[in-house]
């Protein structure tokens, strides 16, 4: 499977060292992006062929990958169309959707759109998928190889869920940040040092997640075996639920997949 990225960023970047340690072979990834200190490390670390501007190799790909900036894709893609026929085009290009992109490319309709997390970078993500009608079963295998890269993948069938797996998951590391960031503080305010703090607040979310990971049971049953009746664990969670903290929290991705319906809209206008 020959594959060519439109674009070489942070993204882009785990996927091909991802897809190299995969075993595809670096004679079969080709990148376009125009920063040469891009092309210069990725050709570098990887040994794939870079190029500054559009070459008609690189869109005879299998697989296009469209790893640039959604504002600018649209610009980006102009002189792609000319050449789109057989090619799968994933985009991971955030709140984008594919009606926009199929027009802008002249038609085409193999399309499938991807949200990774920022996870990925460490081969620890999870990404939605959603295809065109268009894509056939091969060529979603395809595409679903690439994001496979750098960890697991979940499809949905709606187009819009696009928008609530952004608020889930491509948001999801940001809200996991903030509750690091709280254990943090509490611990050093209860007398720990920086680097003290740092490890029990780190390692405890990792252990959890892993936990959860492991089990069969939801986490509502998870939570209730850490808590003991009168204990100090009830007592922290009877404080955060008078704060509203989990209601804060399903509200707030609430508000996000309202805020991606909306940026669509924006990103889409001609």
């Amino acid at each position: 499977m020959k594959i060519t990225f439109l674009g070489g960023g942070n993204m882009a970047n785990a996927l091909i060292g991802g897809l190299l340690k995969q075993g595809f072979a670096a004679s079969d990834i080709q990148v376009v992006e125009l920063n040469e200190e891009n092309r210069e490390r990725l050709s570098r670390t990887y040994g794939i062929t870079c190029h500054a501007g559009p070459v008609a190799s690189a869109w005879a790909a299998d697989v296009i990958v469209l790893a640039v900036k959604p504002q600018q894709m649209k610009e980006a893609v102009a002189p792609l169309a000319p050449a789109m026929a057989r090619q799968v085009v994933v985009s991971i290009a955030a709140g984008l959707r594919l009606d926009s992109l199929s027009r802008w490319l002249g038609g085409h309709r193999k399309i499938v759109r991807a949200m990774p997390n920022t996870p990925a970078l460490i081969g620890a993500g999870i990404t939605g998928l959603y295809a065109l009608p268009e894509v056939t079963a091969a060529e979603r295998g395809a595409a679903e190889r690439v994001l496979q890269a750098v960890g697991s993948t979940v499809w949905v069938e709606d187009e819009a869920r696009m928008d609530a797996v952004t608020a889930v998951s491509g948001s999801g590391p940001a809200y996991v940040f903030l509750f690091i960031e709280a254990l943090q503080q509490a611990a050093a305010e209860l007398g720990f040092s920086a680097e003290q703090a740092r490890q029990l607040s780190i390692e405890t979310v990792l252990g959890a997640a892993r936990l959860a990971a492991g089990s069969d049971e939801p986490a509502s049953v998870l939570r209730e075996r850490v808590t003991s009746k009168g204990g100090t664990t009830a007592a922290a969670l009877n404080v955060m639920a008078g704060r509203g903290v989990k209601e804060g929290i399903v509200a707030g991705i609430h508000a996000a997949d309202a805020r991606g319906r909306e940026l669509g809209d924006l990103l889409g206008a001609d």
